[in-house]
């Protein structure tokens, strides 16, 4: 096996990688989601579009390391590196644009704090003819290291 069928064999693994992740992120938010929409969660939309950004943010990185890896490796003419810069490019432009979408800020921005928050209404079983107890509204926090914590709203100060 000469280094080129190599390159392009871990050049095609990585990409399987990259469309894995985007297909599992893809079955996982929509899982989370429908689990949301039975518990009657006020903002099970915007966890969802959350999860589906994030699968395709990291899919997309790993989808321009196997560009990179096939294309360096194997063939570094002028046209394909060209090519592979266009690549880069649009799929830069595309997780800036998510990353703007779901954090509310450029990546190169600093991060002070979590970086998405939604009040939540939680389903309260005790109450049957009352899907939703105005006083058992939840705080979801997804924190910058992405884990997910909940805690009591606060009344707001009028």
């Amino acid at each position: 096996m000469h280094f080129e069928e190599v390159v392009e064999i871990i050049g095609k693994g990585v990409d399987a990688v990259g469309v894995a992740f985007i297909v599992i992120g893809i079955i996982v938010a929509t899982g989370r989601y429908v689990v949301a929409l039975r518990r009657k969660a006020a903002d099970a939309y915007q966890f969802y579009r959350v999860g589906l950004g994030r699968a395709l943010l990291i899919g997309l990185e790993v989808l321009v390391a196997a560009d990179v890896i096939r294309t360096v490796a194997i063939d570094p003419t002028f046209t394909n590196v060209g090519v592979l810069g266009l690549i880069v490019l649009i799929r830069t432009f595309l997780g800036w644009a998510l990353t703007l979408e779901l954090d509310g800020r450029w990546p190169w921005q600093n991060i002070e704090g979590p970086t998405v928050s939604h009040s939540v209404r939680i389903a309260d079983s005790s109450h049957s003819k009352q899907p939703f107890d105005e006083e058992k509204t939840m705080r979801a926090v997804v924190a910058p290291n992405n884990d997910v914590v909940t805690a009591p709203d606060r009344p707001q100060a009028e």
